[in-house]
């Protein structure tokens, strides 16, 4: 339970252990980046994720990944690999998926 005392930032990781929570969180902050391809909100949201699960000290155990190097990863100036980002994705309990924008493709 959330006390009077508790920031924003607080409250905001307590409702990131939700599952559905978090990756409703995530979604949007990928929609945000396929509209502006600013990746900086899409780690952050990453990182305050695994704040939610435990911290980066965890994920780093959970990814067999350097910790030093996970921070770096997702700080606001990373730019995380493919492979990277799939075992950050799966450690909390996520997996990449494509879908499709139209029922249709049409060349240019």
């Amino acid at each position: 339970m959330i006390n009077k005392t508790s920031s924003v930032h607080d409250l905001q990781i307590e409702l990131l252990q939700d599952q559905q929570t978090a990756a409703a969180y995530l979604k949007v902050a990928l929609d945000e980046y396929q509209e502006d391809g600013n990746t900086e909100v899409f780690l952050l949201a990453l990182r305050n994720v695994a704040e939610a699960r435990g911290g980066i000290g965890k994920l780093a155990q959970k990814t067999h990944l350097n910790r030093q190097s996970l921070y770096q990863t997702l700080s606001s100036r990373g730019n995380p690999r493919l492979d990277t980002l799939g075992k950050v994705l799966l450690a909390l309990g996520f997996h990449l998926s494509i879908e499709a924008i139209n029922d249709t493709y049409e060349a240019a």
